[in-house]
């Protein structure tokens, strides 16, 4: 362990949670307490969080946390720090862990979701070249820079579009479905809700992509994953071993270069060369965007 050096930690647990006030409290408290930063989210159905801080302090964290008996089996995902991938401390109480937004229709993870696919049993099935279909459950913009090599990739703007997208995967319900997202928390509902659609025979890959790569540095997975900090993107492969599957929103040349659309009210996340940003560093997602930012009022001095 390094002096000074930091660890983010990514976790999730579906778990009855009676009063996700209390918790709140102490988690808070907690975090406060040993300078973590990051973000959680804590519903009635679990919780769902990614921490930075010392690695002490994470540890110290961890023992905490562990101790708890509705969270001792909870899979954590580490990878090294930079001591600013967070600029805050962000805690909230939701409805839901990820929002799928099934009302009505909601069922919990703990009764009913894919069978959970070892990363060691893909990495099997790859090698063995078993027929199956991987699906990515992530946002578009999330897999644009990297992904499964023969991955399906549902166009999800967000994770509660996946009913919406449902018809697109209706031919794959007769055949061996893997869901993946970035840990795992999405897929225990997106795999749980393919099955409640009546395909037969649906896993999840166990602990998300992050787990899968931290173990197989190698061609399975192209690109860079995308992650939600200030690191943008990790990378398991050393450059000149890796494949740039990202393109530039406009131009379509390859490029990892993720920029925010200057339309404030849009704000939309997308990937943009050095060449096609303007010479005051602005991108736009499209014309309507650009209108838009041009029409503003100005500001008065």
């Amino acid at each position: 362990m390094k002096k000074n050096s930091h660890t983010i930690i990514l976790f999730y647990k579906y778990t009855h949670i009676e009063d996700p006030v209390v918790l709140l409290g102490s988690q808070k408290a907690l975090c406060a307490k040993l300078g973590l930063t990051g973000r959680g989210i804590i519903a009635h159905e679990g919780i769902n969080m990614t921490f930075e801080g010392t690695d002490a302090n994470i540890e110290l964290y961890l023992k905490d946390l562990l101790s708890d008996p509705r969270f001792s089996d909870t899979h954590i995902k580490k990878s090294e720090g930079t001591g600013k991938a967070f600029p805050k401390l962000s805690i909230k109480v939701r409805k839901e862990i990820v929002t799928l937004g099934l009302g009505e229709q909601d069922f919990s993870p703990e009764e009913t979701t894919g069978t959970h696919l070892p990363p060691e049993e893909l990495h099997k099935w790859f090698a063995e070249g078993k027929e199956f279909e991987i699906v990515d459950m992530r946002n578009d913009y999330e897999h644009a820079i990297g992904h499964f090599r023969g991955s399906i990739l549902p166009p999800l703007e967000n994770f509660r579009d996946l009913p919406k997208v449902l018809p697109i995967l209706e031919p794959l319900k007769e055949k061996t479905v893997l869901t993946v997202c970035t840990g795992g928390v999405r897929c225990e509902k997106a795999s749980g809700y393919l099955v409640k659609q009546g395909f037969k025979d649906v896993y999840q890959l166990d602990g998300g992509i992050v787990s899968y790569m931290e173990k197989y540095k190698n061609d399975d997975f192209q690109g860079k994953l995308y992650v939600f900090d200030e690191r943008v993107a990790m990378t398991f492969t050393p450059d000149e071993k890796r494949t740039v599957i990202g393109k530039c929103f406009k131009c379509t040349s390859s490029s990892e270069n993720y920029v925010n659309c200057a339309n404030l009210m849009c704000h939309k996340h997308f990937i943009c060369c050095a060449n096609c940003l303007s010479s005051s560093g602005d991108a736009f997602c499209g014309e309507k965007c650009e209108k838009i930012y041009a029409d503003r009022p100005a500001v008065l001095g």
